[in-house]
C-alpha cells in the first residue's frame, strides 16, 4: 500500500484489495470522520470467518488505526508518528490471528479526554513523554484533549471562559520560541491538574454542575462574599433553578413571549432574596447574565445542555 511522498508500510507492497476500494469509495467516509473507525471495524468483522477476511485485514487495520489518529488531533494528524505501530499490528493481523483488531493506539490517552480529566495518570504520561521519540505528537495529543475539555466546560458554565484566555496564552507563547516542547508540556501538565480541579469544583462546592453556572453568575467577579454569605447565594442558585424548571420552562418556552417574560420576572423575584451586598446596579446586571444563560442553556420540557451532557 503506497502513501504520499512514496512512503510504505510492510516489506512487501501489497496489492489494493476490493475491501479497499469499498470503504474508500464508501460515503461515509468523508461525510463523518467521527464513525470512520467503527465502521471500517464492522465491516471487517462481519465478513468473518470467511477466509477473504485475512487478505483484507491489513487495510482493516490500517484504516482503523489512522482514522484513530485523525480523530484523537484537533490539527492534521502526523502519519509518521504511527508508522511504526500500524507494522507492528500489521505483523500482528497476519494468519489465523489476524482476525483480531486490538484496542486503539494510544487509547491510555485519547480516551481519558473527554470523560474526566481527573482520570488521567500524569506520572505515566510524564514517563511516556520522556521515552517517546515524537514528543511533538505527544503534545499535539494533550493539546487536543484540553482543548476538547475546555470546550465542554465552558458550554456549561461561560464564566470558565479565563480557563481559554490562559490556555490561549501558553500555545501563543510556544508558538513564539519562547520556550522548548519539555517546558510547554510540563505546562500543559499543570494546566490539565487545574482544569480537572475545575471540573470537580461543583461537588466541593456541593452543588450541581448547573447551580454552580448560577453561582458563579451571581459571585464572579464580584461581589465579594463572607461565607455566610456564600451560603445565602449558593442557596438563590438552588432555588432558582427547581422554580424554573418546575413552573416556567415549558416546552417551546423561548418561542412565547409570556413565557420569556416570566421567567424574566421568576429570576427577579428570586434575585431579591440575595444579601444585601448586592446594589441596584450588580443586582440588574446578574440578572440580565442569569436570564441569558437560562435562555442559551434550557430548552424547557426537561431538555437543557446539562441533560445532553450526563
Amino acid at each position: 500500500m503506497n502513501f504520499p511522498g512514496g512512503a510504505r508500510w510492510g516489506t512487501q507492497r501489497r496489492q489494493r484489495t476490493p475491501f479497499f476500494s469499498f470503504i474508500q469509495n464508501r460515503p461515509f467516509i468523508h461525510r463523518n470522520r467521527g464513525r470512520r473507525q467503527g465502521q471500517v471495524v464492522r465491516i471487517y468483522k462481519a465478513i468473518l470467518p470467511d477466509k477473504v477476511a485475512n487478505e483484507v485485514g491489513h487495510d482493516a487495520v490500517v484504516f482503523a488505526v489512522l482514522a484513530q489518529k485523525i480523530a484523537s488531533l484537533t490539527k492534521p494528524a502526523d502519519i509518521s508518528s504511527v508508522m511504526a505501530e500500524v507494522e507492528q499490528l500489521l505483523d500482528e493481523s497476519i494468519a489465523t490471528e489476524g482476525y483480531i483488531i486490538a484496542a486503539p493506539v494510544g487509547q491510555d490517552l485519547e480516551s481519558a479526554g473527554l470523560v474526566n480529566l481527573s482520570e488521567l495518570d500524569f506520572e505515566a504520561l510524564s514517563k511516556r513523554f520522556t521515552s517517546s521519540t515524537h514528543k511533538r505528537t505527544q503534545v499535539e495529543r494533550l493539546t487536543g484533549l484540553l482543548e476538547k475539555k475546555l470546550k465542554q466546560l465552558i458550554k456549561l458554565n461561560h464564566s470558565r471562559i479565563d480557563f481559554l484566555e490562559r490556555f490561549q496564552e501558553m500555545i501563543d507563547e510556544y508558538n513564539s520560541g519562547s520556550q522548548n516542547i519539555e517546558s510547554f508540556f510540563a505546562e500543559l501538565k499543570e494546566f490539565a491538574r487545574s482544569l480537572s480541579g475545575e471540573e470537580q469544583r461543583h461537588i466541593a462546592e456541593e452543588l450541581s454542575e448547573e447551580e454552580l453556572a448560577i453561582f458563579d453568575i451571581l459571585t464572579k467577579p464580584e461581589p465579594k462574599l463572607t461565607k455566610q454569605q456564600e451560603v445565602a447565594v449558593k442557596k438563590v442558585a438552588k432555588r432558582l433553578l427547581q422554580t424554573l424548571k418546575w413552573e416556567k420552562l415549558v416546552l417551546d418556552w423561548r418561542l412565547k413571549q409570556q413565557a420569556c417574560a416570566e421567567v424574566q420576572e421568576t429570576i427577579a423575584e428570586v434575585f431579591d432574596t440575595l444579601p444585601t451586598t448586592y446594589t441596584k446596579e450588580l443586582f440588574d446586571e446578574k440578572r440580565e447574565l442569569a436570564y441569558k444563560h437560562i435562555y442559551s442553556a434550557y430548552f424547557g420540557a426537561g431538555e437543557s445542555i446539562y441533560e445532553q451532557a450526563a
